[in-house]
């Protein structure tokens, strides 16, 4: 039985889906060398070539996640650096721009409506620390998909703006259907409403929602 050639080993790899740089290692030759050869070989890939073409994208993406984090990491230093820490009058102007993008600005409601529960923890804060209001103003109601737990998202928006649950309003269900077919991408937690009650307090009723306006207006004119 005659032994086989260089170039038909490399063939017969090549037939049964091993990559060039498989064959090459196995066979010391230069893929140079490789690709003359097998060319107009056919290649399906074989389970062991696609096992370490998953293993290297997932290292890859690895990787990549890793210089995101360090990024991220870099960036949030030279943020400290540029901002240093935020004085109330740095809330404050923070807040007419969150009102300006999230909040009620007709019917004279105080309420800022959004999912990101970064933005309604900013919002309570501004509400408790700049405007003055008191836990008992606070009112919330909860917008979410028909497959949501209501009283897990319920529990879960209490804890970021710091109210009890019993503050909540009745949770608004959207169960409208989507005629266009595309599935949407939901919310997990719904959308929060995040209004004030006056309590009985003509001054955080509408008056105060003209002087937020007001502070809009004025930011406004001067950029």
């Amino acid at each position: 039985m005659r032994l086989l050639t260089l170039r038909e080993k490399a063939i017969n790899f090549r037939k049964r889906g091993y990559s060039y740089g498989m064959i090459s290692k196995e066979l010391e030759l230069a893929k140079s060398t490789l690709s003359n050869w097998l060319q107009k070989v056919p290649y399906t890939p074989n389970k062991e070539v696609l096992k370490r073409i998953g293993e290297a994208r997932m290292r890859m993406a690895a990787t990549k996640r890793k210089q995101v984090v360090d990024d991220i990491r870099a960036m949030k230093k030279l943020a400290e650096r540029d901002l240093g820490r935020l004085s109330k009058r740095d809330l404050f102007l923070l807040g007419i721009g969150l009102y300006l993008g999230d909040g009620s600005k007709t019917y004279e409601n105080i309420r800022v409506i959004n999912s990101n529960p970064e933005i309604i923890k900013i919002a309570a804060k501004w509400f408790r620390e700049i405007c003055g209001f008191k836990d008992e103003n606070f009112k919330a109601c909860v917008h979410l998909y028909p497959d949501t737990d209501i009283q897990k998202t319920m529990t879960y928006w209490s804890g970021i703006i710091g109210v009890p649950k019993s503050q909540f309003m009745k949770t608004q269900v959207d169960r409208r259907n989507d005629k266009s077919g595309k599935k949407k991408r939901k919310l997990p937690y719904g959308t929060l409403h995040l209004q004030i009650n006056s309590c009985g307090k003509k001054e955080f009723g509408k008056s105060f929602h003209r002087r937020i306006m007001g502070w809009i207006e004025v930011v406004k004119e001067q950029i």
